[in-house]
């Protein structure tokens, strides 16, 4: 029996500003942007990954939720507090020198970790931490 990553999701507040860093400054395919009663379905996904989705979605989805809790949630993701994906590449220091070179808030430089990666870290538009790892030797 096979278990594979179909999609994972990403909190925006904002799906065009999400659209162009994640499409156009990272280079991901944009596999649909779908309006339905009110909301807008987009994913995004790495053209070498064509069975991984990333969804782009607000911080809350679900209709009945709260006004509380969607300003607590709207919060957490202003102070980049959500949890953010790590993405995998063969050269991370050329990534930093795009997603740096397009205006993207840097977090951390290119360096080599203890754990076998050379890494560097960005916020996306709506402030989730997005990591770039190049395990080592590659």
């Amino acid at each position: 029996m096979d278990i594979e990553l179909s999609q994972c999701f990403i909190a925006v507040d904002d799906h065009d500003a999400a659209l162009v860093f994640y499409r156009d400054v990272l280079g991901l395919e944009m596999r649909n942007d779908v309006g339905f009663e009110g909301m807008r379905w987009v994913t995004v996904g790495s053209p070498s990954q064509p069975g991984v989705e990333i969804v782009l979605e607000p911080p809350v989805c679900d209709p009945n939720a709260s006004p509380t809790d969607r300003r607590a949630m709207a919060e957490l993701l202003a102070k980049g507090l959500l949890r953010g994906v790590i993405f995998r590449t063969d050269d991370c220091d050329a990534v930093f020198e795009r997603v740096s070179g397009a205006g993207g808030e840097v977090l951390q430089e290119p360096m080599d970790q203890p754990y076998g990666v050379r890494d560097c870290a960005f916020r996306d538009p709506s402030g989730n931490m997005l990591r770039f790892t190049q395990p080592r030797g590659q």
